[in-house]
């Protein structure tokens, strides 16, 4: 039976080189969020490597891993330990040369309750991700869990509107979005601001707008660009939980940190009755939005 409130533990935690240290502070969390009450953990993208996809190199397609393998079996042995939800994030080796951004939902009993593969893939200085993902074939839907339907979207999904909406629309009761986002070094402080101001409004904005809680966990800390080129990162933590009218219920600052915070799953409800944007959406004049742009 789904209880009224969920307690929602995020992992926030720095990547390195050594990948069996990465995967030690995983589960170092998950332990953490578990001993704190956590009935659903949700981690970082791409948790058990360094953000990789600052350059293109096609040996780091090495570190892709089948749906069934390492990572999955570590997840699935925490969750089933701690019975607990845990949402992870691998490199999905799926064919030769075809690779995906795969996010793992593990059941509290370790079975895998179901996967999202990216859809929305970045191209930008410091962010190669095309070169090494292929967009997501599996479209905007919510995994049933013991905890809930969740609505699991990745990193630069949570850019986009549309995403949220169709997961709302599909039943999601709350949208998880696992992240590796941060500042460019040599930004000056204005900017930097201005960047992760834009990051928070942005998710707060899908809780407002689809009367959900949206939980967004990131990575933290310096990274380097070991090709030597200039696309170094600074990942600028910040996770945090927000309820279904935007207010932040929880945060984390700029170091490793287990976030754990008690959401009440009624309050959706209720702000939709308030609020009621799905009762008064224009479906019929919509036909546009499935285009690319107007002219």
């Amino acid at each position: 039976m789904i209880r009224d409130e969920l307690v929602i533990g995020l992992v926030q935690h720095a990547m390195g080189a050594d990948i069996d240290a990465n995967r030690t502070a995983t589960l170092d969390g998950i332990a953490e969020a578990a001993a704190r009450g956590a009935q659903l953990v949700v981690l970082p993208e791409l948790h058990a490597t360094e953000y990789f996809c600052k350059y293109q190199d096609p040996a780091l397609f090495d570190l892709a891993e089948p749906l069934d393998g390492v990572t999955r079996r570590l997840l699935a042995e925490a969750a089933a330990d701690y019975k607990l939800v845990v949402v992870g994030s691998i490199f999905e080796q799926r064919a030769p040369g075809l690779a995906h951004n795969t996010a793992l939902v593990l059941e509290s009993d370790g079975s895998l309750a179901g996967i999202y593969r990216k859809m929305h893939i970045p191209d930008d200085p410091g962010y190669n991700e095309k070169f090494y993902f292929t967009p997501g074939d599996l479209g905007f839907e919510p995994v049933d869990t013991s905890v809930g339907r969740l609505g699991v979207l990745v990193c630069w999904d949570q850019w986009y509107p549309e995403a949220a909406r169709l997961m709302a629309l599909a039943g999601a009761e709350i949208l998880l979005y696992p992240t590796a986002i941060g500042f460019d070094p040599a930004d000056d402080e204005s900017e930097a601001r201005r960047q992760l101001d834009a990051w928070r409004i942005i998710q707060r904005s899908h809780a407002v707008a689809n009367g959900l809680v949206v939980a967004s966990v990131n990575r933290v800390g310096f990274e380097p660009d070991r090709s030597g080129g200039a696309y170094n990162a600074e990942f600028w933590g910040h996770s945090f939980i927000c309820g279904p009218q935007g207010e932040v219920l929880a945060e984390a600052g700029t170091s490793s940190e287990v976030v754990v915070c008690t959401t009440d799953r009624k309050r959706s409800e209720t702000v939709r009755r308030l609020w009621p944007f799905f009762r008064d959406r224009r479906i019929d004049a919509y036909d546009d939005l499935v285009r690319r742009f107007r002219t």
